[in-house]
């Protein structure tokens, strides 16, 4: 239902529009699909295949195909029951055709068709009919084939028998051609992006057999572990030195809902924790997290007091301290979840906390019991974890104080703006006291502040936090930015609205570049969240001919305007940012009106934490095997 104004002004019931069937779907389809940029095309895929995986959590299922087409044509194909075809007893037409047209309509909510699912509150086959140009469903079941097509959810004729199959054959086909007049940045689907989500959802699914087919680039992938979340564990701490050989794992069912974790420690100062319910990867935690690392930091503290491994007048151990280094998986199962926002972020159900809690606590209970050695290399990595925390909060007094947010303590080598309106602040991270000058002098003054970085920082994802707090480089940082760091933060004194990473075009300035990106997504992860993180782009070469000057930022851009203008042209290279005057520096880099800014986000956090636990961190062995891989991806490389 929406509303619009009359001409006349009133507000009555002439004022109400009451759309019909799909139509509020095509009208807002951001409030079914979170937005209609990539993220949310890619979240069609994941609808259809929910239903398939929903199948399978069911026990009807143990294959789901996937294929996209080079026509755009997305196929999802699975051999569950198949979608119900018998007439439905309310609105007398196909339950097929119910399911795919109408909101609010399928096996998920009365409890006897689902136990369990995962889909979009029954309206995921119909949300992503609505929202294609074309969508045809077909359906295998007691030896013959239905079949029924539909454009931009309307049905194109009834649901018809359109031929045979063997008896043994089930399931069902959704293939579909998303509307470009909704996703108007294109129908481009991104294999990297797909294959990670097929390969978490098969990870999940102990016996599910993921097959995904990109007809673009001839490739193909299978996902199958029989080892399910344990399996999962054992990839992530993939090269690390683990405290326990054999991830803890542990399955149970109480009350409504059926629990399932995996943990597993490594030496490693980074916790890699994720949860999910009914196979939604909820990002943002909720319910089943909580009960986790409720049970997580008491069992802990119990057993090392009543093994006398904590002192009586030792502090507890806290939640910060059990868990670094740990690897887990919390999945959940149970029929009514209650998720937080349409794209179901997080759990809100508040009996899944007790029931997570309860089946946790017992099983690590008994496992510590039962592996002594285990138990003890666990909980000294937990005490020295402790130890270093202490050293932190010392730390950590030189760094933030109360005097430092109203601008008293700041950095000396800061240059900061004149404006005191976070909203219209900026902060320039520069490399470098030779490109700080330049940026000094060239900068806004009334907007925009310098903070010029000495060397390269610390790489956190190899420190704790008390030796990054003892880093200077980082407390002039953490300082200058105001709002502290870790659990701790608060966005409501980030002092400046962009905090913008400007570094040298060069490998260099690449390196330096990753090692800032890794302490923010480590220790201020919400600036990124918030979308306040950005990343400047300095020009490459600066190109004159006659009046005309063109800031070009690659090789290629550099050879396709040296094609146009022809090669009577003056072109300089510059490898630093101190290398430019401070006008060259305003003009090509930091002038709000022409420059290049790239925003920072997180699309996929447990890629993300993937990427930089194996590449920032100790493997050796996956580090090289990524350089080898894009090697020749390579284009400028400084020797």
């Amino acid at each position: 239902m929406t509303t619009t104004t009359p001409p006349s002004g009133q507000y009555d019931a002439s004022a109400i529009q009451v759309l019909e069937g799909l139509e509020a779907v095509r009208r807002r389809p951001g409030m079914y699909i979170g937005s209609t940029d990539y993220r949310g095309l890619h979240h069609l895929v994941y609808e259809i295949v929910d239903n398939s995986t929903d199948e399978a959590m069911a026990g009807h299922c143990d294959r789901v195909e996937i294929t996209i087409h080079k026509n755009h044509w997305v196929t999802v194909r699975d051999n569950g029951r198949g979608i119900p075809v018998d007439k439905h007893a309310k609105n007398g037409r196909s339950a097929l055709e119910t399911v795919m047209t109408v909101l609010h309509a399928g096996g998920k909510f009365g409890g006897g068709a689902y136990k369990v699912s995962g889909g979009l509150h029954g309206v995921g086959a119909s949300v992503v009919n609505a929202l294609s140009t074309r969508l045809w469903v077909e359906v295998r079941k007691d030896g013959k084939v239905y079949r029924q097509e539909y454009e931009r959810g309307i049905p194109r004729a009834d649901v018809k028998q359109s031929g045979k199959c063997d008896p043994a054959e089930h399931g069902t086909t959704t293939s579909w051609l998303a509307d470009d007049s909704i996703f108007k940045d294109g129908l481009d689907y991104d294999y990297d992006t797909l294959a990670e989500r097929f390969r978490e959802v098969a990870y999940l699914t102990k016996g599910l057999w993921f097959r995904f087919v990109d007809e673009r680039r001839d490739a193909e992938l299978n996902f199958y572990f029989e080892g399910g979340i344990q399996s999962f564990v054992r990839e992530r701490n993939r090269g690390q030195a683990v405290m326990n050989k054999n991830p803890i794992y542990l399955e149970k069912e109480v009350g409504t809902t059926f629990v399932e974790v995996a943990l597993q420690y490594n030496d490693g100062f980074q916790e890699a924790t994720f949860s999910f319910a009914n196979h939604v990867n909820t990002a943002d935690g909720g319910t089943h997290l909580t009960g986790f690392r409720t049970a997580l930091t008491r069992v802990l503290n119990d057993y090392a007091r009543k093994n006398k491994l904590l002192k009586e007048s030792d502090s507890n151990l806290t939640g910060e301290d059990v868990r670094e280094g740990l690897v887990a998986v919390i999945s959940v199962k149970l029929s009514e979840p209650q998720f937080e926002g349409q794209t179901k972020g997080k759990l809100g159900n508040a009996e899944v906390a007790n029931h997570v809690q309860t089946a946790v606590s017992d099983a690590l209970a008994q496992y510590l019991e039962e592996h002594p050695a285990d138990a003890k290399r666990i909980i000294e990595k937990c005490l020295t974890a402790a130890r270093a925390r202490e050293a932190a909060r010392k730390a950590r007094d030189l760094v933030v104080r109360k005097g430092a947010l109203e601008g008293t303590m700041l950095p000396g080598k800061l240059a900061d703006c004149q404006e005191r309106n976070p909203e219209f602040c900026e902060l320039y991270l520069v490399e470098g006291d030779s490109a700080g000058g330049s940026a000094k002098s060239g900068r806004d003054r009334r907007t925009q502040a310098i903070l010029p970085l000495r060397g390269k920082i610390l790489n956190v994802e190899k420190a704790r936090v008390d030796k990054m707090l003892a880093h200077e480089e980082i407390r002039a940082l953490i300082t200058a930015l105001g709002a502290g760091y870790g659990d701790s933060m608060d966005l409501a004194k980030l002092r400046y609205g962009r905090v913008i990473i400007m570094t040298d075009a060069d490998v260099d300035g690449a390196h330096i570049r990753t090692l800032l990106l890794t302490f923010f997504f480590r220790n201020m992860r919400p600036i990124i969240e918030n979308g306040n993180l950005f990343i400047a782009q300095p020009p490459l070469y600066g190109i004159k001919s006659g009046r005309n000057h063109w800031w070009v930022y690659s090789d290629r851009e550099k050879d396709e305007l040296l094609g146009r203008i022809g090669r009577n042209a003056s072109i300089q290279r510059y490898k630093g940012l101190g290398e430019m005057s401070a006008e060259q520096l305003w003009n090509s880099t930091m002038n709000p009106e022409t420059r290049t800014l790239l925003q920072v986000d997180i699309e996929d956090a447990m890629k993300a934490d993937e990427i930089f636990r194996h590449l920032m961190g100790d493997e050796v062995t996956y580090r090289k095997s990524f350089i080898q891989g894009h090697a020749n991806q390579v284009r400028n490389l400084d020797i």
